[in-house]
């Protein structure tokens, strides 16, 4: 398969349906992106209101999928809107990427994101011929850090200063997890 023409599929869960992230997204998806307490942990301040939300989905969905690609996290029966779930900075020649996540504040503490991150994980495996996903954590994200164990990530080592999010320099924990053949 071309890397041009890959297509972001629509992954299932024995709970969630994870589809493409789309603008129509945005004032569900303020829940969380418009959250402090919820993007104290992301690269990019919170959103002030539901058109930032629309204009960092529209950034994200416009981008290439060889390279980055969003899935709404979503109930399976009812279809409302959990989450986000991604890979970014994809190389395709290394095969390597990274994955990132972010739940709104209600869908917090139901086991939601390790059902999500394990069907993406597969994916990223399987589909896009992964050898090795990356995820950058802050040391003081102890949820994020207790997801990526579970899934069998690994702590590698520190990232000092690798974040610049509203005029501070954050540091991230490099984290990886690589498939077992």
């Amino acid at each position: 398969m071309s890397e041009t023409a890959i297509v972001i599929p629509t992954l299932e869960t024995a709970r969630l349906r994870l589809r493409p992230l789309a603008v129509e997204d945005a004032p569900q998806f303020h829940a969380a992106y418009g959250d402090a307490a919820t993007m104290r942990f992301w690269d990019a301040p919170p959103s002030p209101d539901v058109a930032e939300t629309e204009r960092r989905i529209r950034m994200s969905t416009g981008a290439n999928p060889a390279f980055h690609a969003a899935w709404a996290v979503c109930d399976g029966e009812s279809g409302q809107l959990l989450g986000m779930v991604n890979y970014h900075a994809r190389q395709p020649w290394a095969r390597r990427l990274a994955v990132g996540w972010i739940l709104v504040p209600a869908a917090q503490g139901r086991g939601v994101m390790a059902e999500a991150m394990g069907a993406l994980v597969g994916h990223c495996f399987e589909a896009l011929d992964t050898h090795r996903i990356e995820a950058e954590i802050e040391p003081d994200n102890h949820r994020s850090a207790r997801l990526a164990e579970r899934l069998g990530f690994q702590r590698e080592g520190l990232l000092r200063d690798r974040l610049y999010v509203g005029g501070q320099y954050k540091s991230a924990a490099m984290w990886s997890l690589l498939r077992e053949y």
